[in-house]
């Protein structure tokens, strides 16, 4: 990298230490006269997502995560966030040739028989381009931004600011843990190399799932900062919002296995699960999965608690609940900290617990989702003066759940999601899912995740 690379880079750092800064300054300013005046909050609820989303790139994916975190920011800024829509400006056909040939070298155009040098598609991190290989294989090429790391350090750097407001003004959940987590999943997202192998572990995870289609990954015509997958045809999920009840049915089932055998199976969550990473294959008799950047891989004790907590509701046991939140990592609750988390708890498996076949919301309009419960939650912790931590692996896993969940609200499916969650960990046992997980991350190439899951 020469100089005036490196000064550019350093330059466009600062640039945005700046601009967040402004607009966290901007955001503390307006909580605190609020606080002082008792005024309306709407319109700084949506200035703010505005300054958020005209940041673009990282930021963009970090303010639509805090939208799905309990309490990490206030109820209308969360709702404002989760209207917009995480994309960069694409980058121009002189760029794109540039970029390829510093990924792959100066014969990079040799080695692909055709490539459109205008974006298929266009996300926060990079752009999408269509391409065949010289085998005649059509492929999905994506390509990481420019100096997306400096923007996700600058960005994360900044997040702590936003976290310290909202902990000064009385959060119940401390961020803490839920900053550290966002920061490593992140940075781990700039990292082709490992997504590729991600696509591979998911191919062997779902080898048995016929109904789930996963793109074969080229590590040939990949490296760092570039990935090329398999490019796979299918029809949008929504183009199904108005097909006959047995095919939305269908194609909710396809999507909770694609997303509950993974993880019940091998201790794998995909934890983008948004409408957009999936697709629908012909007229439903399969859906295609995209996109596996933001991929958790858990610790053992993490997936018994999920089980665990599952059965304890069920049998409505309080010990055995207790111990559940334990092993998800939830340390010396006192028991009125656990009938507030019980209250979450149930709605969240409320689906799964109820043995019958329902929609996802049963009845409740999906603007009001969650909402009622959210409160009461939060409302028995500031009573109680509690700030509960919340474990590093609890952030994914409700951002991916409450994804999920969005997804079978759109379809307005009614499925018996109980029988389906029975079924799925009919053979469950840590062991089991240890060994598999082990021997699956060995095969895929990312034997090293394994490493600090205790």
């Amino acid at each position: 990298m020469d100089r005036d690379e490196e000064a550019n880079r350093l330059s466009a750092r600062a640039s945005r230490y700046a601009r967040l800064g402004v607009e966290a300054g901007a955001f503390a300013a307006r909580v605190g006269a609020r606080r002082l005046t008792g005024a309306g909050r709407d319109d700084d609820a949506r200035a703010f997502a505005e300054a958020l989303g005209a940041m673009k790139g990282p930021m963009m994916k970090v303010a639509q995560l805090l939208a799905t975190i309990p309490d990490a920011l206030p109820a209308d800024y969360s709702e404002q966030l989760m209207k917009l829509q995480s994309q960069a400006p694409p980058m121009g056909a002189a760029f794109v040739r540039r970029r390829m040939q510093t990924e792959l070298g100066p014969d990079w155009r040799a080695r692909f028989a055709e490539f459109d040098l205008t974006p298929a598609a266009a996300a926060s991190l990079g752009q999408v381009h269509r391409a065949v290989t010289l085998a005649g294989e059509a492929v999905a090429v994506k390509l990481q931004y420019p100096d997306m790391a400096s923007a996700v350090e600058a960005d994360l750097a900044q997040l702590n600011v936003l976290f310290a407001i909202r902990r000064r003004f009385g959060a119940a959940i401390d961020t803490r843990e839920v900053q550290i987590e966002i920061g490593d999943r992140l940075r781990e997202e700039l990292d082709y190399g490992r997504e590729i192998k991600l696509a591979a572990l998911y191919r062997i995870m779902l080898a048995d799932t016929e109904e789930v289609r996963v793109p074969r990954p080229y590590p040939e015509l990949s490296s760092k900062r570039l990935l090329t997958l398999e490019w796979l045809d299918g029809a949008k999920l929504l183009a199904f919002e108005g097909a006959p009840a047995q095919v939305r049915a269908g194609l909710a089932e396809k999507l909770f296995k694609a997303w509950w055998r993974p993880f019940l199976r091998y201790g794998v969550i995909h934890g983008d699960p948004h409408l957009g990473n999936y697709s629908v294959v012909g007229d439903g008799e399969a859906v295609n999965l995209y996109d596996f950047g933001c991929v958790r891989i858990f610790p053992l004790r993490f997936v018994e608690g999920v089980v665990e907590l599952y059965r304890a509701l069920l049998a409505k046991d309080r010990e055995r609940i207790a111990h559940a939140y334990e092993l998800w990592g939830f340390k010396s609750l006192k028991k009125s900290t656990i009938e507030a988390m019980n209250i979450w708890a149930s709605f969240v498996y409320g689906p799964i617990l109820d043995d019958r076949t329902r929609s996802f919301a049963d009845g409740v309009k999906p603007s009001e989702f969650g909402r009622k419960e959210i409160r009461a939650v939060m409302q028995t912790l500031r009573a109680e003066g509690v700030s509960l931590t919340a474990p590093r692996e609890f952030v994914f896993l409700d951002r991916a759940a409450i994804g999920l969940g969005a997804a079978f609200l759109r379809l307005g499916a009614e499925l018996n999601f109980h029988r389906l969650f029975e079924a799925t960990i009919a053979d469950f046992s840590p062991e089991a899912v240890g060994e598999r997980q082990r021997a699956a991350l060995a095969q895929a190439g990312l034997a090293s995740a394994q490493a600090g899951l205790a």
